[in-house]
């Protein structure tokens, strides 16, 4: 059977054990700084690259808004006083409704939040934005961690 690669338009998300539906997750990125080191005595007139410390990208989740649900907003409204920070995973489904690849990102944060414009002649879906650093994220694919 031939193999086919994953489409990423079926996801969610879970925080604080509560399913959350998005329609759009960005930033599930990861990096290394690269640190560039001679020493003065080295015979070779270049610098020699090596891998410093882990770069996380914050995470952005994009998702209508619903009249009864202000989760986000008083996560956000209140993490000054309360330091909350929280557990998210974000699990990439099948057709079966079951992860295939897992995110599972640590210790986030609210740093922003956005709504999309008023607009008087336009009818759109009212578009709530969050902005979350954290503490790194562990990608499961499939049954092996990676």
């Amino acid at each position: 059977m031939e193999e086919v690669p994953l489409v990423n338009f079926h996801f969610n998300v879970e925080w604080s054990g509560t399913r959350i539906g998005f329609t759009e997750i960005t930033g599930l990125e990861m990096e290394y700084e690269v640190l560039e080191y001679r020493h003065g005595a080295s015979p070779v007139y270049s610098t020699q690259k090596v891998p410093g410390l882990t770069k996380f990208s914050n995470i952005v989740l994009k998702r209508g808004v619903y009249k009864d649900d202000n989760d986000a907003f008083k996560w956000f409204n209140n993490f000054r006083q309360s330091k909350e920070r929280r557990n998210i995973t974000i699990s990439l489904l099948n057709e079966d409704h079951e992860p295939t690849v897992v995110w599972r990102v640590q210790d986030a944060w609210p740093v922003a939040i956005k709504y999309s414009e008023l607009h008087a002649t336009k009818t759109e879906i009212f578009i709530e934005r969050m902005e979350l650093a954290h503490e790194g994220v562990v990608v499961i694919n499939g049954n092996s961690d990676k």
